[in-house]
């Protein structure tokens, strides 16, 4: 296991470089960022000039990038155009941002795949067909209409929540923003419990726990679901960083200052400091997913060995 984790470690190191890399040409072909400070009028050369300057964009791409790097491995992931520390904007942004995604993981944990199981164990059946249905409507509808309507009723109609996180976010306002942040990948989850538990109920070693005379719950449980969990365990894991790299249109919604939102500003603004920080951050974020699914992959199935 040792060896394993460290071979993984050793392989994200390339992959970190080549998706910054990526991120940072991508960033840097957006536009003239001096041009967006300016506003409407164009900024004057020797005002230009100064600011490319004080912020590095007089040299080339290549300079940039490398400057950049060797700064984030000492914890200066730069300055924004408004004068504020990124490493500032992201103490404020990311703990808002991971309350609102361990609200959707919860949500997709618990109705995801309690829904799966029920309608796996109940193929073919009324409650199947109806949750089928339900989980189409829920993918084809979306995020940001389904976000709008449970604004407008839960907060503006029926006045059961506020239309508006409030600055601090605390969970209790958080619990319908990550309702619908989650309800796209919650009816995927449901789906792909449902056919992962439906495939293993025929396999032997269920057929065999059942001639034993094993209580059902416990072959359900113990057998039949620990062995369901492998492909949802994936779709969770990598599901991590995209919830919270996918939470612009969320956050706009209700109003929370988070990752997303800045994320929006960054790219509204042409502010490469911000959106390279922030992705930056992210993409540590999916590395470091990928490697706890893929240890949890032995947990689940005792067949797996890591060399």
């Amino acid at each position: 296991m040792g060896r394993y984790v460290i071979r993984r470690l050793l392989q994200m190191i390339p992959v970190f470089f080549g998706t910054t890399l990526l991120i940072f040409l991508m960033v840097y072909v957006m536009g003239d960022p001096i041009a967006g400070l300016c506003g409407d009028r164009q900024c004057d050369p020797a005002t230009a000039a100064q600011l490319r300057a004080e912020f590095g964009l007089d040299k080339s791409v290549w300079h940039q990038y490398l400057s950049y790097m060797g700064n984030i491995f000492t914890g200066d992931f730069g300055t924004a155009f408004n004068g504020q520390k990124v490493t500032e904007l992201m103490a404020t942004a990311f703990p808002i941002t991971i309350r609102l995604t361990v609200v959707a993981i919860v949500f997709e944990i618990v109705i995801g795949i309690s829904l799966g199981v029920v309608t796996g164990l109940r193929r073919g059946r009324p409650v199947d067909t109806g949750v089928l249905i339900l989980t189409l409507v829920v993918i084809a509808v979306p995020t940001f209409v389904t976000g709008l309507l449970l604004q407008l009723l839960l907060g503006v109609e029926w006045g059961i929540i506020k239309p508006s996180v409030s600055s601090e976010a605390p969970l209790d306002e958080l619990i319908v923003p990550g309702l619908v942040l989650a309800s796209v990948s919650l009816a995927y989850v449901t789906r792909l419990t449902r056919t992962s538990i439906a495939e293993n109920a025929r396999a032997d070693y269920v057929r065999t726990a059942v001639a034993k005379g094993l209580p059902r719950r416990r072959v359900v449980v113990r057998h039949l679901l620990r062995n369901s969990l492998i492909p949802v365990v994936t779709f969770i894991g990598t599901d991590v960083g995209a919830l919270m790299g996918g939470a612009i249109v969320t956050e706009r919604i209700f109003n929370i200052h988070g990752v997303g939102y800045q994320l929006y500003q960054g790219i509204l603004r042409q502010n490469s400091q911000t959106v390279v920080g922030f992705v930056t951050v992210l993409v540590l974020v999916f590395l470091a997913a990928n490697l706890i699914v893929d240890l949890l992959y032995a947990v689940l199935d005792p067949r797996i060995r890591y060399a």
